[in-house]
């Protein structure tokens, strides 16, 4: 390379994203390396491709741990595509001085909106009733066929009261008259004055709640935080709903309770593995719904996602004021 001429940054992306991310990087004179598989690289494949990037637009599904973090010494930003961070070592980039960003409020509305699709189509038994029909199982009207669950009136309970799980509280509360239970770090009282919503513990979330839907980050506290104890308080009709992540259930206790009527059933867009193994058992209750991780999967959050994502980077790489919300850590 000539005297005087500088390189252009290199940044890795580890899945395609929207157009509109990419397209953002390329006018900025980034040099972009885009994964092309249709499965995520490899822990050891993608710290191969990264040792000498300087910013990364990451997936969940990448684990950017102490040693991959010290293997890439170019590395100056991360861009996780999504809201939580759990699959990076964020004191490790702190060390290394790596500013980490993610997405957040931009999937708010559609996870919401994909958590109580989940909800409804659960308590009304949608999806079995689907596969009656397809499955040539539909005879006629039974007065006692595809029993579920109402709504109206119930308890709804939030674990986790952040941007997401108060869009799915306002949907429920407005179309429902539901009832309102949330645990929280603090106290919303904005939403306790709009919606009548009542910050209970942990316990009386578990022991009142008709309808459970999961909103919190994980983290030590929260990982496999609904197990065998939490079931056995709740209510035997109870319904989970989860769209935060698969790891704040322990799917083994999950199952073991749905088969022993503990609780009525679970609404799942996240699992713990995450994808699920297509022959583990969970997938052959009547009474669990599995969505493929697809809560923020609308065209406008995905474009809006990537354009956040790709301003994380300029940030951090062009130096541009103001041209994203990446935090250094």
């Amino acid at each position: 390379m000539p005297k005087g001429v500088e390189m252009a940054p290199q940044v890795f992306v580890s899945r395609r994203i929207p157009k509109v991310g990419l397209d953002l990087l390329l006018a900025k004179g980034l040099k972009v390396d885009l994964w092309q598989g249709d499965i995520p690289p490899s822990y050891d494949v993608m710290m191969e491709r990264c040792q000498r990037v300087d910013g990364i637009i990451s997936m969940l599904s990448d684990r950017m741990d102490r040693k991959f973090i010290h293997r890439c010494p170019n590395l100056k930003v991360i861009a996780n595509f999504a809201v939580g961070l759990d699959n990076i070592d964020l004191e490790a980039a702190h060390e290394a001085k790596i500013a980490v960003g993610n997405t957040p409020g931009v999937l708010t509305e559609a996870t919401a909106d994909l958590a109580v699709s989940l909800l409804l189509a659960s308590a009304r038994n949608v999806v079995p009733g689907c596969h009656a029909g397809l499955q040539g199982r539909w005879q006629c009207w039974e007065p006692l066929g595809y029993l579920g669950l109402d709504l109206q009136g119930k308890t709804l309970g939030i674990l986790g009261m952040g941007r997401i799980g108060e869009a799915v509280a306002r949907r429920c509360a407005g179309g429902w008259n539901m009832r309102i239970i949330y645990t929280s770090r603090n106290s919303k009282p904005k939403v306790e004055r709009d919606l009548g919503a009542q910050r209970v513990l942990l316990d009386q979330l578990f022991q009142e709640s008709d309808f459970l839907s999961i909103h919190t980050d994980l983290n030590s506290e929260t990982k496999g935080l609904l197990d065998r104890n939490a079931f056995e308080k709740m209510k035997p009709n109870a319904l989970i709903v989860n769209t935060a992540r698969g790891a704040i259930i322990n799917t083994n206790h999950l199952l073991e309770s749905i088969r022993n009527q503990r609780v009525w059933g679970a609404a799942l867009d996240v699992t713990d593995p995450e994808p699920l193994p297509h022959d583990h058992p969970l997938w052959k209750e009547p009474r669990v719904l599995i969505t493929p991780h697809i809560g923020s999967a609308t065209y406008t959050t995905r474009d809006q996602m990537a354009v956040m994502a790709a301003e994380h980077l300029i940030a951090k790489l062009c130096q541009v004021p103001n041209a994203g919300r990446t935090t250094a850590l």
